[in-house]
């Protein structure tokens, strides 16, 4: 029974073959190799956006809050990284941090820079650190005024108010936003594979020039990106409907 399973799965991948252009059979047996480049996208993704999370709140606090020495330094950290292509962030870290002999004399290139993965969660990490802190610097900036006004009359102290009014109100008003930003971030993450990783792109790639294909490896490629991001969307569209319900 199994084999004439296998047998009749055979002669499908061979139909599909002859109705398209396309070598099926070749993703088909490399197919492994996508998924290990799906697993490292999303972990770099995945990573960054964590920690470029956590590191854009208390800037965005920061950058609100009118401090004459923060502000204008988290202004000028956000406006380099959202006005210079992630990929030359990520070159600069991978291949520019290297010049530096008192860099690769330490500890941090052997233990981190020296490894591609490391180099590209760290522009990752940098480059949405900055576009989330002025995410939230905008919705921070949007919150009512009945809001705060309300929380001093009830005798909030400042980090108060930013701990249980300001921060909550804008995370849900930032939802939408931040869902394009994590899209942003995983299209992004294609850089990883001009630096050496096997991402989902550089395994299209890998498959494209081992077997002197034109686009299968490409398409294979487009079509994972899709499914991961229509399962981006749809997780987005859950928290709006449970955390943005009252606007409706």
């Amino acid at each position: 029974m199994a084999e004439k399973t296998l047998s009749s799965f055979e002669k499908f991948i061979k139909y599909i073959d002859s109705i398209l252009p396309l070598e099926i059979e070749l993703i088909i047996n490399n197919f492994d190799r996508f998924i290990y480049g799906v697993g490292i996208t999303l972990e770099l993704t995945i990573l960054s956006l964590i920690i470029g999370f956590l590191l854009a709140v208390p800037m965005a606090v920061a950058r609100s809050s009118q401090h004459a020495i923060l502000s204008p330094i988290i202004w000028c950290y956000t406006y380099v990284f959202r006005g210079t292509p992630l990929l030359v962030q990520t070159y600069l870290i991978y291949y520019g941090l290297g010049q530096f002999q008192f860099i690769k004399n330490s500890w941090v290139w052997d233990s981190i820079l020296s490894s591609a993965w490391w180099c590209a969660l760290i522009a990752f990490t940098l480059n949405t650190a900055a576009y989330t802190t002025e995410l939230l610097h905008g919705a921070i900036n949007d919150t009512p005024k009945g809001e705060v006004e309300a929380a001093i009359a009830s005798g909030h102290s400042y980090f108060g108010r930013i701990r249980r009014i300001i921060l909550p109100s804008a995370f849900r008003r930032a939802i939408p936003a931040y869902s394009n930003e994590v899209i942003f971030m995983l299209h992004g993450s294609v850089v990883a594979s001009t630096i050496t990783l096997q991402d989902v792109l550089g395994v299209g790639r890998w498959l494209n020039g081992r077997y002197y294909l034109a686009y299968e490896g490409f398409i294979t490629a487009a079509l994972l990106y899709f499914a991961i991001v229509f399962g981006i969307t749809r997780i987005f569209r859950m928290v709006e409907r449970k955390y943005l319900k009252y606007l409706q």
